[in-house]
């Protein structure tokens, strides 16, 4: 018996039609092009030149991170241009709370069936968030994994590298009692609290992602499609003043896990509960599944999205600056003796 020949192709992958639509993302990854970029997209690793007229001790600063089931929302409402700078954002604000500038990102892109317009959309959204943040998109990975992924699905990650000069680096040890938290506000879940979110929305309310809710005057899938907000624009002028002891990117764990992460021992926390204004999307989900105040703190960032530890006596200065950047803040706790956790007021 003759054996007929068995392509790539017909496992599942498309080499030719990945190859498209990578020249495409090559020419999105090019705008964003910094003086550091050494090289083109293509080679197997991405090259990047450090200034050192401009640092006198670099210490570089990563993190990687991914969207996590926001990523169901948007297979659900076809939406796929909004989850590139939802990953590039949580990847800036989580490397700035240390006082890193960013230098460069990598993506990696797995789905069973390469479709090369939802690609194309997903890296835009990279690609602006990188120009957004003066970062530059110099490589990454698309697989192909037939069988892997549910037709219509797939994961999507980011890596980020910073620098900051070693004498510069925020740790939280100048925090101390007296101190004061400026919370500066969400544009609704970000990125966590989704596998809740979807379960309140979709199983318990029964909602669609085209059902109008009164309650946030949103339909759902808008409401949780909500970009994950970039705090680097005034964070950097904050940073470059010296004004701030530690900065806490509230993401999964809420301001109960993350705030602690730059408190030294010895300090605790007292955040004042409505001192900002609540965003009507937490209390909707709380009233639907009747959720413990407890597991919302700790899993949503219920409307704050950074938190600023600032000297009292700069608190004024620190103010101004965020107001002549445009964003808002809020006086939201300050800092006292303890024992190391958050408590609420």
């Amino acid at each position: 018996m003759k054996n007929t020949p068995i392509t790539y192709a017909d496992s599942g992958v498309d080499i030719d039609r990945a190859d498209r639509a990578k020249q495409r993302i090559k020419y999105l990854a090019h705008r964003t092009f910094t003086r550091g970029v050494v090289g083109e997209i293509g080679g197997f690793g991405g090259l990047f030149a450090i200034d050192k007229k401009k640092f006198r001790e670099p210490v570089l600063v990563s993190s990687v991170d991914g969207v996590g089931t926001k990523l169901k929302i948007a297979f659900m409402m076809r939406l796929h241009h909004t989850v590139g700078g939802d990953l590039v954002n949580h990847c800036v604000n989580d490397i700035a709370v240390q006082g890193a500038s960013p230098l460069f990102f990598m993506d990696y892109l797995a789905t069973g069936s390469l479709e090369p317009d939802i690609a194309e959309k997903i890296v835009e959204g990279i690609a602006e968030a990188c120009r957004h943040n003066g970062c530059a998109l110099i490589g990454g990975e698309t697989a192909e994994m037939p069988g892997f992924y549910p037709k219509g699905e797939y994961d999507l990650a980011g890596f980020i590298v910073g620098i900051v000069d070693k004498k510069k680096i925020i740790t939280g040890d100048q925090v101390e009692p007296g101190d004061v938290l400026v919370g500066l506000p969400s544009n609704g879940l970000h990125t966590n609290g989704y596998s809740l979110a979807r379960k309140l929305f979709f199983e318990v309310a029964k909602y669609t992602p085209d059902t109008y809710v009164t309650d946030i005057k949103n339909k759902a899938g808008n409401e949780l499609m909500r970009a994950h907000k970039s705090y680097w624009p005034v964070l950097r002028k904050l940073i470059d003043a010296e004004l701030v002891h530690a900065m806490a990117h509230i993401t999964g764990g809420g301001i109960t896990d993350n705030l602690p992460r730059v408190m030294p021992k010895g300090t605790a926390a007292v955040v004042e509960m409505g001192t900002w204004p609540a965003l009507p999307v937490f209390a909707h989900m709380q009233k639907i599944g009747n959720v413990p105040q407890d597991d919302m703190m700790r899993t949503f960032n219920m409307g704050i999205g950074m938190v600023l530890v600032v000297p009292a006596r700069k608190y004024k200065k620190v103010q101004s600056i965020i107001e002549r950047s445009g964003e808002k803040s809020y006086l939201i706790g300050r800092i006292i003796r303890g024992d190391h956790k958050v408590h609420y007021a």
